[in-house]
């Protein structure tokens, strides 16, 4: 375990506790040696963490301490760092510079001892950004799937064909290359793919489909696995299209 985790897990495990711990019961917890607690309870106390007690007694942390209600370990920090990058390479504007936010909310909630690799800028997503579509704003597609919300759509197909579709959108899947509107078309009565690349034009509707999402996102999961197929690639994608 690295060190910073150790940090973590050591304030996590005195928060916890209702009654003096010693470094030896935090060493067996953490599978390392005590005189690693030791060193790691003297770098916390540097750096405020208001930890009080000593050898022999054990340590508690004093009332009034406390770690931000929701807090992740290193490796769940980096994780999320790698996250926000993805979403650098998609053309949802309104998602990146969500995530931009995130990162420096979680930054700045943080202790210190996690703090390096939100700010490091060791790891990174590498790969093609998608640009936004033109016809298509991905913010009011994922509005329309969270509220069941129909839209209306050009659509011009590989083919260059054009159509209008009212859809009940059912999910977005992102690819370096575009998003997918995986929706119900109600010209086809069925499901299909929309890439948002070849989405002419799209408004909401004043109609909705509340309480149908979940069974239509079911009949779709079904579909895929009784082709014994996954929606992973835009080329498997691009099979259903229009």
């Amino acid at each position: 375990m690295r060190k910073a985790s150790r940090l973590f897990e050591i304030i996590q495990i005195l928060r916890l506790a209702t009654k003096p711990v010693t470094a030896a019961q935090i060493a067996e917890s953490l599978e390392v040696t005590v005189r690693s607690i030791y060193r790691d309870i003297a770098a916390l106390q540097a750096m405020r963490v208001p930890i009080e007690g000593g050898r022999g007694i054990g340590y508690i942390l004093r009332p009034g301490f406390d770690l931000p209600p929701l807090m992740f370990s290193i490796e769940e920090t980096e994780a999320i760092v790698l996250a926000l990058a993805l979403l650098e390479r998609t053309g949802d504007e309104e998602l990146k510079d969500a995530a931009k936010r995130v990162s420096q909310k979680i930054a700045g909630a943080l202790p210190a001892p996690l703090r390096p690799p939100m700010r490091s800028k060791a790891l990174h997503a590498w790969g093609t950004i998608a640009p936004p579509p033109s016809g298509l704003d991905l913010a009011l597609a994922r509005r329309a799937i969270r509220d069941e919300q129909k839209l209306l759509i050009d659509y011009r197909d590989e083919r260059e064909r054009p159509s209008q579709r009212t859809i009940r959108p059912l999910a977005l899947i992102y690819y370096s290359a575009t998003a997918v509107v995986v929706a119900w078309c109600e010209l086809r009565t069925a499901i299909r793919n929309f890439r948002a690349d070849r989405v002419e034009r799209c408004e909401a509707t004043d109609s909705h489909f509340r309480g149908e999402g979940d069974g239509l996102r079911d009949l779709w999961i079904r579909g895929w696995q009784v082709n014994g197929m996954a929606p992973t690639g835009l080329d498997a994608a691009e099979s259903r299209i229009g």
